[in-house]
């Protein structure tokens, strides 16, 4: 196990020691790394990162600015972000859905009485990629959803090229997603969430 997946979920995680000021005594310093989930304060350093990660690639953003705000003010329980000395440097945005699988209006919608959670976003900022943070950010993110008690199964739709990293992250492809998005085809993913008496027991959730 690895140093950093047995430390506390959604606590401060310090990586190294507090500095020191010249006369010996300890000052404030921001933790040097910090899970925890977003508010709609978050929102424009969230819609920041998913700008660069996505237009790139895609022409577009799963989530503009204005939705990531309406999820974040619904939802924050089903965010999280991940803070560097008090900069996001990664994070997952989801809400509720109710049905088997995703539709078009799941882009929009979340189902307080849903059992799904529908994964719209993940996103790493650029200056960290290639450090594995975006597959670590999404286990820390499937630990919080198994102390949620509505949460049954995450689900998420991404490119054929992305299939093999979330395969890692151990979800399965559905099969194509009927939801498209500018002409793109996306693949259905889903992860089963187990345990929710177990996790509780043994996580402080």
């Amino acid at each position: 196990m690895s140093a950093l997946s047995a430390l506390p979920f959604l606590k401060p995680v310090h990586l190294r020691s507090p500095r020191s000021s010249p006369g010996g005594q300890r000052r404030h310093t921001l933790p040097a790394s910090e899970f925890r989930c977003l508010s709609p304060e978050d929102a424009v350093s969230v819609f920041e990162i998913e700008r660069e990660a996505f237009i790139s690639v895609s022409g577009d953003c799963p989530l503009h600015l204005d939705e990531i705000r309406h999820f974040l003010n619904l939802c924050p329980e089903l965010s999280l972000g991940w803070f560097e000395e008090g900069r996001l440097v990664a994070f997952i945005i989801g809400s509720l859905w109710d049905q088997e699988r995703l539709s078009q209006a799941a882009l929009t919608l979340h189902k307080p009485q849903g059992s799904a959670v529908h994964i719209h976003v993940l996103a790493v900022h650029r200056t960290v990629r290639q450090q594995g943070k975006g597959s670590i950010l999404m286990w820390r993110y499937l630990q919080h959803l198994r102390c949620l008690p509505s949460a049954r199964r995450a689900l998420l739709m991404c490119q054929p090229f992305l299939v093999p990293f979330y395969q890692k992250c151990g979800f399965q492809a559905l099969g194509p997603c009927q939801v498209t998005v500018g002409g793109l085809a996306f693949v259905e993913m889903q992860h089963a969430v187990r345990g929710h008496a177990f996790m509780r027991r043994n996580s402080g959730c």
